[in-house]
């Protein structure tokens, strides 16, 4: 077969793994990324409803990622060994009623407790689904293949901000707004974590709907990956050894910090500006995130295009560290709110191009750990971020100076990721990833 007949053999077999799994694993992390930041918009009107301070919301928002934080990697490995089908049906259920029960918590500590049980429950399903991609898309594909996966961020909040903040308008069985938005919520999850039962594939030898010679063709492109390379780390113990893993986690902080900074803080400076009903917020919120939506699919083209991926996270990141710190200084509502639609934007295109880049060297069960431990540390920023405004609204009165701690945040991890200290590097040629 001609070089041209076996890349269009492979570019064929992609297209329909792409269209098989694709929509569906970005539709659970879509369900997943609005029960995990939905709070956000609960808090228009719950904080007053449960007696929540600033300060409080902040930290009860943020505890999330502690149960997260402590279950991600064996999460992960237990996904590695009995397979995604099964472990993401199981987080999908857990979380999904959990995300319902917030519909009936009464205060402050039962906040905390189920926003604790909650990321327990997540924990392992984001690395898994980075890991699962792994097993169907060649390095060369991944740019755009995580960009589309990861735009479930952006469209949770185009789509989510206005159903949620209208549901805050509307009582179900007597209870409050906010109560029947965590309640009808929740459901998806459960409903869909049956679907995955059925519906996902473990691997692409298990793939009843590929023909034996399209299964041999996508083997044949992953494959090419798993080539011999001293930077290449296959052991659970390597990973975590590895200076390179623990770099990237610190990397991810700094993305982390912003991103759920603003996630779960944006309704609320957005409802400051003054005058705006609930669903008006919503809206409003949500026209950042569809200009992200695009710029993320762009993105990710453009990275898998020219084979870069390094600096296709800098510059996203410094682009969102300068709309923070434009968002913290503005003396304008409009202002203002164009600094929050660059960070929106930046740190949305940064984590796609991010998660390329470990994945470019992690193997087997390295790669299981790897990723997860990467994406733990990391995510310990989503209590850091939410916590550190709520503590500095409260003491400020304003949320400048946690704007400007976000901005920081996101500067340190675009001065971290590239190796400055590395003596060599392979060419742009040889390999796509220079850091």
């Amino acid at each position: 077969m001609s070089p041209a007949a076996a890349a269009a053999d492979q570019a064929s077999v992609l297209r329909k793994v792409t269209f098989r799994l694709l929509p569906f694993i970005g539709l659970l992390y879509f369900v997943a990324y609005l029960d995990r930041v939905n709070v956000g918009y609960a808090a228009l009107t719950m904080n007053a409803d449960i007696g929540l301070s600033a300060a409080a919301y902040g930290a009860g928002a943020g505890i999330f990622f502690i149960g997260y934080f402590f279950f991600e990697v064996p999460s992960n490995l237990i996904m590695e060994k009995v397979g995604a089908r099964r472990w993401i049906a199981r987080i999908m259920v857990s979380w999904g009623v959990l995300s319902s029960g917030m519909a009936f918590i009464d205060g402050p500590v039962s906040f905390y407790v189920v926003r604790f049980l909650l990321g327990v429950a997540e924990a392992g399903f984001f690395p898994g689904m980075i890991l699962y991609l792994t097993y169907w898309f060649p390095w060369a594909e991944r740019g755009r293949i995580i960009a589309a996966f990861m735009l479930a961020i952006p469209i949770s909040s185009v789509i989510g901000a206005p159903i949620s903040t209208a549901l805050l308008d509307v009582s179900v069985f007597g209870l409050a707004g906010w109560r029947t938005m965590f309640l009808l919520e929740g459901l998806p999850a459960v409903i869909l974590g049956v679907v995955v039962w059925m519906w996902l594939t473990d691997r692409p030898a298990l793939a009843h709907w590929l023909t034996p010679e399209e299964k041999a063709t996508l083997q044949a492109a992953l494959d090419r990956d798993h080539l011999p390379s001293d930077d290449h780390v296959h052991a659970l113990k390597g990973a975590v050894a590895s200076p390179k893993v623990w770099r990237f986690a610190l990397v991810y902080f700094g993305l982390v910090t912003g991103n759920y900074g603003l996630g779960f803080w944006m309704p609320q400076i957005v409802k400051g500006f003054g005058g705006l009903t609930n669903a008006q917020t919503g809206f409003l919120t949500a026209g950042p995130y569809l200009v992200a939506a695009v710029a993320m699919v762009l993105w990710g083209r453009h990275a898998d295009r020219t084979g870069e991926r390094l600096w296709h996270f800098v510059l996203p990141a410094v682009l969102a560290s300068s709309g923070f710190l434009l968002a913290a200084q503005g003396g304008s509502p409009a202002l203002q709110f164009a600094g929050l639609a660059l960070g929106a934007i930046g740190v949305n295109c940064a984590a796609p191009a991010f998660w390329a880049l470990p994945t470019r060297f992690l193997r087997a069960t390295a790669a299981a750990g790897g990723i997860a431990l990467i994406n733990s540390v990391g995510n310990l920023a989503g209590y850091l971020g939410p916590s550190i405004m709520g503590f500095l609204k409260e003491r400020t009165g304003a949320y400048g100076a946690g704007l400007l701690a976000l901005s920081a945040a996101l500067l340190v991890a675009a001065a971290l990721a590239p190796d400055w200290g590395a003596r060599r590097r392979r060419s742009l040629a040889l390999d796509a990833d220079p850091v």
